[in-house]
């Protein structure tokens, strides 16, 4: 009954190749935001030093308020430089977005497995097309909430790493020392994430469809409109 019986024309139909789809932009998600180096830097002029470059590197999770500025030299401006942490914890959109994109690839590989070795089994059982939509549904709701979360807190990131931090340090507010934005690496490949996430929505829900197709739920419906005597009694 559930033995193994590979048929690939399966993923030649929208439900497979939705699906391979769904697998790959999972794949782009956590790269592109799980995978992401970045830094930011001033330019300190203080006793002793000028024009000095002063790095904070941060990455994923996104924990900046443990991210700490270099020193300016190793005298701290003469005792004036403290130590200089960037400010929020974004850890928990980012996580959530890069574990749902994680969590949606495996199923994915199962999803996949059973569409390709166990047709048989999936259109004959109708609890397998009934929690594959139950699936799709959540999932899809939750590529909404994770997508948005990880756009809000990317946008605060921005903010957090941008020329605004400065007049947030006081030991640039120190007495003959002056700070000056330096740079920021780029963060194309998280705007990047957004709208991979954005398109994992799009394709997770354009899927329900297909799903529902194979569940009970439509072929009752199906049967239910062709009861013989239901159309002529619609035109009378």
């Amino acid at each position: 009954m559930f033995g193994l019986q590979v048929d690939c024309g399966l993923l030649l139909e929208p439900l497979g190749f939705i699906k391979v789809l769904e697998w790959i932009f999972s794949i782009f998600v956590f790269s592109t935001c799980g995978g992401f180096h970045g830094e930011t830097t001033l330019l300190v002029t203080c006793k002793g030093v000028v024009n000095k470059t002063v790095t904070a590197v941060f990455a994923y999770p996104f924990r900046l308020n443990t991210v700490r500025f270099s020193a300016p030299d190793s005298n701290h401006c003469g005792g004036t430089w403290t130590d200089i942490y960037l400010v929020g914890n974004f850890s928990s959109s980012a996580q959530f977005f890069v574990t749902l994109a994680a969590l949606a690839f495996l199923y994915c590989i199962a999803a996949l497995v059973v569409y390709v070795g166990y047709k048989h089994v999936y259109q004959h059982n109708s609890k397998f097309p009934l929690t594959d939509l139950v699936v799709t549904i959540i999932t899809t709701f939750l590529w909404l909430v994770s997508t948005s979360a990880w756009a809000k807190a990317l946008a605060d990131i921005k903010i957090s790493t941008g020329a605004g931090i400065i007049p947030l340090i006081d030991s640039c507010k120190a007495p003959e020392t002056t700070c000056h934005f330096g740079s920021v690496t780029s963060m194309r490949s998280l705007n990047v994430s957004v709208v991979f996430g954005l398109l994992n929505m799009v394709l997770w829900g354009g899927n329900i469809w297909f799903v529902y197709k194979d569940t009970n739920l439509h072929s009752r419906l199906i049967r239910g409109s062709q009861v013989p005597g239901t159309y002529s009694a619609q035109r009378i």
